[in-house]
């Protein structure tokens, strides 16, 4: 084949395009007196990363790979750790937020990893709980009846609470009054979680603040995610202080929590403390 005849092919030749990329990746370095360090150069596929291509291959396939696949599976490895390393050296990644977003990622969970299996002795977690008492008590059990007055204007509300709490003190059945309401009438040993199911959190936050009242009195209006409601609280048990072993998992993954966000400070003060910055507003 005529000599011309052949150059023209190799325009069409894959292999000829790569290795011309080689070339003037070569003659961009020599221009711009860049040395290539030779370890650089060797790209080493050991039997952990072979196992770790195939386990990756297995976990998203759900079988074991082939040796074919294998084989494959190291040639695009291969293929992806050369273009990485030369858009490195040609600065590609520089001003991509994408990787340098990528790569914080990589930091802080380097900062956090170690964390992640460490189990904090007995005497942490009973220090934390210490310290938050309140994150890891029980609910108050709250007994309460509730006469739903309706959803009227505040002036109208009042003037029909007085008037069904005279009723009410002259020992009327509490039942047969007020409007009728999909909600229950009376809750027992209710925690303040399912009064909010039912209620609302309004309704449940005014009604535990009733606690100092005389008991067993009704009072209100107490405002809900309905209206209005007169209330008669007839017990309500005080939440009781934690033990450790009753929230040990809860406050063993506060503690973890806590712990990584610390570490994760640290580890970042240590590299900025190493650092020079300069900002220039404008």
């Amino acid at each position: 084949m005529p000599l011309k005849d052949r150059l023209r092919s190799l325009r069409h030749e894959p292999l000829a395009h790569f290795l011309l990329g080689g070339l003037a990746i070569f003659l961009f370095f020599a221009w711009r007196g860049t040395e290539v360090d030779p370890a650089s150069r060797t790209v080493v596929i050991d039997r952990a990363q072979v196992e770790s291509l195939a386990t990756q291959f297995t976990q998203t396939f759900r079988r074991s790979p082939q040796s074919s696949e294998i084989d494959g599976l190291i040639r695009d490895y291969i293929k992806e750790e050369v273009y990485n390393r030369e858009a490195r050296r040609l600065g590609l990644d520089d001003g991509d937020q994408v990787i340098r977003q990528r790569l914080r990622q990589k930091m802080e969970y380097f900062a956090r990893s170690s964390v992640e299996n460490e189990q904090p002795s007995e005497a942490q977690l009973q220090k934390m709980l210490d310290a938050n008492p309140a994150n890891y008590a029980s609910d108050a059990l709250i007994s309460f009846d509730q006469v739903y007055l309706g959803d009227t204007d505040p002036a109208a509300t009042r003037k029909r609470a007085v008037q069904v709490l005279a009723r009410l003190e002259q020992g009327a059945d509490w039942q047969m009054r007020g409007e009728p309401l999909s909600v229950p009438r009376s809750m027992e040993r209710a925690t303040s979680s399912q009064i909010e199911r039912e209620f609302g959190d309004r309704f449940a936050g005014e009604l535990a603040a009733l606690a100092s009242k005389p008991a067993r009195a009704w009072l209100g209006p107490v405002t809900s995610g309905y209206g209005s409601h007169l209330v008669r609280l007839r017990s309500m048990v005080a939440p009781s202080a934690p033990r450790l072993a009753q929230v040990r998992r809860q406050v063993e993954n506060d503690w973890r929590a806590a712990t990584i966000e610390q570490r994760e400070r640290a580890t970042y003060q240590a590299l900025l403390d190493g650092y020079t910055i300069r900002i220039e507003k404008p």
